[in-house]
């Protein structure tokens, strides 16, 4: 984070709004799922989480390995379609679509999130 706010740093402005509170849970990701060798799982358990929502970049990589990562330790998926993002759009929209079919995510648009949450 550090890094990530100092002034010459292109991603400045999104690591001030991402920046987590003293509050806040923090987990560091050493590859490409959020699951692998990290306490995420765990910490997930501990406060009787049942649906992991994703979103970021490489969403053919990243967000589809720690989709199928939830997918297989019991968590509901959801992946709003317009709040992920890879290189190429066709490769995200056919990750999009696998983890649709084959992780049985959810991968509405956000509104749709925001919506059932203010239900």
């Amino acid at each position: 984070m550090e890094r990530c706010l100092e002034s010459n740093c292109r991603g400045k402005r999104v690591a001030e709004v991402l920046r987590p509170d003293e509050d806040d849970y923090f987990v560091l990701k050493p590859k490409h799922s959020g699951f692998f060798a990290t306490p995420l799982e765990l910490l997930l358990r501990h406060l009787k989480v049942q649906r992991v929502i994703l979103t970021g970049v490489a969403g053919d990589n990243c967000v589809l390995f720690t989709a199928a990562d939830a997918y297989m330790r019991n968590f509901e998926v959801s992946v709003p379609a317009d709040r992920t993002i890879s290189i190429d759009p066709q490769a995200n929209r056919s990750a999009l679509e696998h983890m649709r079919e084959t992780l049985k995510a959810d991968t509405g648009l956000s509104k749709t999130f925001i919506d059932k949450l203010a239900a």
